[in-house]
């Protein structure tokens, strides 16, 4: 009999979700044409861009002309960054952002630019009066995230547009673990920039939207056509344009049908039964069984346990058959600890012995189950291997 393979990595990736195949599926094939092209090839694909651009909007609750299609969130990010600022300019961030941001942020300190890292607190999260703190007479823009990649921990985006309007200041936020987990309304928000991606959200790998709010000005990354408004040349990814705009369409479907608030409960009893199962083991920025210490997305929980190597045991769970993350997709394999625990001031062992897991509207119940089963039995099977764990005295039997 094969092994069950149980997939708690959303925020890697999510895999496509059957509609969004279907929808791509003609253009791959009979529904080929550039959506440059005059002829009727050409302007059958033009129409499906554009529909797809509507879905998107609806998601966001823009117009439809303020969406840009970009090849993911790393390119949406850079995009927002590069696009809007100057040599000279001061870039207000924090050091809690995915890496698409901070290291875009470092290369433009580079260039002329001055950047500033705002901290966060020991749950992840920026205080506002640090923001205020942190404004000059030059800062041209804030980019805070939304949501946390891995944490989950939610930012207060919309009360930074305020002081980003109050400051006449441009606001990004990095929306791209946010986008299909939590309503967004970029009006409410009073964002200028918000960056989302595809495969976060059941869409395909490689594709990505930047919302650019209409009289924003923004310098395009690349040169060539005059392709979406003259923001990013280059011909569409048709096909996962669609793709995109249908799984938008989905999402916003999903919320009227409280599938966050499934995942949301199947995330807590996750968390609940292992926290249950296991000692000397937590959760980073919100213990559900003590009333949660920070809002975060609805999918992300992200344990620690104690003297043991985070790496080992994502490979120990793998083996068993479940498939979680030591934190962000993009820094595996790294040596450092993860920068985000780091900034909250957790120490660099127990940041080294932290699991993300991620789950999505696919994780079922008995996925749930599989998880609770298998993730205490290899705890304790790695932890008889440490030379630093001990037994808890209650659980030392007592010769008569």
């Amino acid at each position: 009999m094969p092994m069950r393979r149980v997939y708690m990595d959303a925020n890697a990736t999510t895999p496509l979700l059957p509609e969004v195949m279907e929808a791509m599926r003609p253009y791959f094939m009979e529904r080929f044409g550039n959506a440059s092209s005059v002829h009727s090839f050409g302007q059958q694909a033009r129409s499906a861009v554009e529909q797809a651009r509507v879905n998107v909007a609806a998601l966001l609750h823009c117009r439809s002309a303020e969406i840009v299609f970009t090849s993911g969130g790393t390119e949406s990010d850079n995009l927002a960054l590069f696009g809007v600022t100057q040599p000279g300019d001061h870039i207000l961030t924090t050091a809690i952002e995915h890496h698409a941001v901070l290291h875009a942020a470092g290369r433009l300190a580079q260039c002329g630019r001055e950047v500033t890292l705002l901290p966060c607190d020991s749950n992840g999260v920026i205080h506002l009066d640090d923001l205020r703190r942190a404004l000059r007479p030059n800062t041209r823009l804030i980019s805070v995230m939304m949501a946390n990649n891995e944490t989950g921990a939610i930012q207060p985006v919309e009360a930074i547009g305020k002081i980003a309007a109050e400051s006449g200041v441009l606001f990004h936020t990095d929306a791209v673990q946010a986008a299909a987990k939590l309503p967004i309304d970029v009006e409410a928000i009073g964002c200028h920039l918000l960056s989302i991606s595809g495969h976060k959200m059941h869409a395909p790998q490689g594709t990505g939207v930047l919302f650019v709010r209409k009289d924003t000005k923004i310098d395009p990354l690349f040169y060539g056509g005059t392709h979406e408004r003259q923001r990013r040349a280059g011909t569409e990814n048709v096909a996962g344009i669609v793709g995109m705009g249908k799984a938008a369409e989905i999402a916003r479907r999903s919320f009227n049908e409280g599938v966050s608030q499934r995942i949301a409960a199947l995330r807590d009893r996750l968390e609940q039964e292992i926290l249950a199962r296991v000692d000397q083991a937590g959760v980073h920025g919100g213990d559900v069984a003590h009333g949660g210490a920070v809002a975060r997305v609805p999918n992300t929980t992200n344990l620690w346990f104690d003297h043991l190597e985070g790496e080992a045991l994502v490979i120990a769970l793998d083996l068993k058959g479940l498939a979680i993350s030591g934190g962000s997709a993009c820094a595996s394999g790294a040596s450092e600890p993860s920068h985000v625990l780091t900034a909250m001031g957790i120490s660099a062992a127990r940041a080294r012995a932290s699991l993300r897991f991620s789950l999505s509207k696919l994780t079922t119940e008995e996925d749930v189950d599989f998880a609770i089963a298998v993730v205490p039995q290899a705890v304790a099977q790695m932890r008889e291997l440490s030379p630093t764990y001990h037994l808890p005295q209650s659980t030392i039997p007592v010769a008569s």
